[in-house]
Parts: structure tokens; sequence; C-alpha cells
């Protein structure tokens, strides 16, 4: 999201759809929909590209509040001397240039719902003016002296720990507890496995529908090479790489995996991978399982219950392999080479 975005939502927003059966992604629709109705703040995390202006979005045009207002505002790509004057508004005079009475996107926002994203971006003064916001319900335009009451439902995002950001003094504590009455975290794509292939279908119809090409296929091995790939960019990664692949196929309407980009396509990785330190077969073999297990660990953050099921494998034979191999704590964390 860049700076500013709908600021004004239009009707297309209403029929926001969330995408995904797995068990893990339920439980986020589970709790949108104990929630679109209420206007207790929600506070949404995860991994960046996950889709959080997406879930807030669903609460609000599902809602009780879909009739207001959808504001919604990156608080990482302005910076905090300009964000005040945006979302608190400004009088005449207030400051050079301010030629009119202006009112704040918060403002805007009343009797809907403003959303800010990036919230563990805003500097530590505009922090505390975001919590009288949530403690009064009212707001102050710079240079007035006056108070001005608002009715909106806050919704707020971050890909930061907070908890971190607190203890380390960068976060308002009354502020993070504030915002995090509700929670909704929002897995990884990796960790929804279930919903990729509902996902990119969906990209496929939607941008190939754009672009004029409304039957477009992908090969058995570019299908086989999303479902192994774990995106780290989550679901905008898949988005964009769709969207990359529906352009390159070209008249053929075919996707192969020279139209992937380089970080996917599984030949160009081998292509560019450094020649193993020994030939010897046995050791090859000993490198790939280290490799290849150490990445799996720390997916799951070293958690091998989680590991094991992953690769497919039980935990005692898990365990075995990283006994037979010495895979330990530290080459967990410290393989430079985890794509």
């Amino acid at each position: 999201m860049n700076g500013l975005i709908n600021q004004k939502a239009g009707p297309p927003d209403r029929d926001v759809v969330l995408l995904g059966r797995s068990e893990a992604f339920q439980r986020v629709r589970d709790l949108i929909d104990r929630l679109k109705d209420l206007d207790t703040p929600v506070f949404i995390t995860g991994e960046s590209g996950t889709g959080k202006e997406i879930i807030a979005r669903a609460i609000h045009f599902h809602g009780a509040r879909a009739g207001g207002q959808f504001v919604a505002v990156n608080g990482g790509a302005i910076p905090d001397n300009l964000l005040e004057s945006e979302l608190f508004g400004y009088a005449r005079g207030a400051f050079t240039g301010a030629l009119r009475d202006k009112p704040g996107l918060i403002e805007e926002a009343s009797g809907g719902t403003f959303f800010l994203d990036e919230v563990g971006d805003l500097g530590y003064p505009l922090q505390a003016k975001l919590l009288r916001v949530l403690q009064e319900r009212e707001i102050r335009r710079i240079g007035e002296t006056r108070n001005r009451s608002v009715d909106v439902r806050f919704i707020s995002a971050t890909n930061k720990n907070l908890d971190r950001e607190v203890r380390l003094g960068r976060f308002r504590e009354d502020l993070y507890y504030r915002l995090r009455i509700v929670a909704i975290e929002v897995p990884p794509l990796r960790e929804r496995p279930d919903d990729l292939e509902l996902l990119l279908r969906h990209f496929i119809a939607r941008y190939g529908e754009e672009i004029g090409k409304p039957r477009v296929y992908f090969t058995p091995r570019v299908m086989e090479t999303f479902l192994s790939y774990s995106w780290p960019g989550n679901v905008r990664e898949l988005q964009n790489e769709v969207q990359r692949c529906l352009i390159l196929c070209g008249s053929e309407n075919i996707v192969r995996l020279e139209h992937l980009s380089p970080r996917i396509n599984p030949e160009y990785r081998a292509a560019s991978a450094p020649a193993p330190e020994s030939l010897n077969f046995f050791e090859a073999k000993a490198d790939f399982i280290r490799r290849f297990i150490g990445q799996a660990l720390r997916r799951h953050e070293n958690n091998k219950a989680r590991t094991a099921e992953e690769i497919g494998l039980s935990r005692q034979a898990l365990f075995k392999l990283l006994k037979r191999h010495n895979i330990g704590h530290s080459a967990v964390r410290e393989d430079p080479d985890e794509v």
C-alpha cells in the first residue's frame, strides 16, 4: 500500500472475498465473523504480503459499518510531521501552506472504519495523540483549541514484533494494549498450503481476464514448482508472479518454467547454485540432507514436531537424521543459503 489509498472506497470493496479453506485460515474467518458487527479495536499481525488490509476490509464491508467510509493509511509511508496533519487535520493558518480548514482522515472515517497499517512505525509523540483518540473518541485539529467527537471503528496492523518494541521503549505500552484488545494473526502462505492452488487459480482467472487471456494453463512442472516453493513474500509474491507469467507466456497461453522469475525457477536456481565442495556421492547426499532439514527447521522456528510433519517423517526418524548428520541448533540458525 502506497501512502493514502481508498479514502472513499467504492462498491467493489463491498464484495471482499476471503479465499482460503485451510484450518489456519478458517480461524481467521471465524474471528472476522465474531468481530465484524462490533466496535472493538482490532489488531492484525502477519508477515509482509499476507493480506492484512484484505482482512481489515472484510471486517468493515461485511459488518455493521459497511455503509460508512473505509479509510486506509500506511503509517510507514509518510513522515510523522506530515502524517499528523493527514490524520488529525488542521485549521487555516496553523502552518505555512494551511490556506483553509481541512478535516483529518480519522474525522473523514467517522461513521465507518479507520485502518492504520504499519502502526509500529509511528513516532512516540504521534502515538500519544493516537492513544487519546482511542480513549476519548475525540480529535483536535492542528491549530485549534477545541476537540471534535469522532465515531470510528479502529483497525491497525503491523509486521513488527510490538512486544519487543514495547520492551525496547520504542512503542507505548498503554497504546499497545489499547490497540490489541482483539488480535488476528494472519498465517503466512507456507503455513496454508491447502489454499495455494485456490489462490493461484483465482489470480490466473482475474489477471487473465484483465489482459485478454481468459484461458491460460500452467504446465504440471510449473504447478509442482509453485506448490513446493516457500513464498517468503506470501500472497503478494504469488499475485505478482502470476501477473508476470501471464504477460511473458505470450500468445501461447501456456506458462512454462522459463516464464518463472529466477527466484522461483528451480532450473535457474540449480544452474546458479555453487558447486559442491566434494564430488563424492555420499558426502553430497549428506550435505543435501543437512541443508534440507536445516531450512525446514528454520521455517518452523526449530519446532521438530511441525518440521517432521511438513517433510513427511516421523519424529523418531527426524531425530535419527539430526543425530546422524550432527544437525544442531547452531547449524539450524546459521545456514546463509536458505531460500
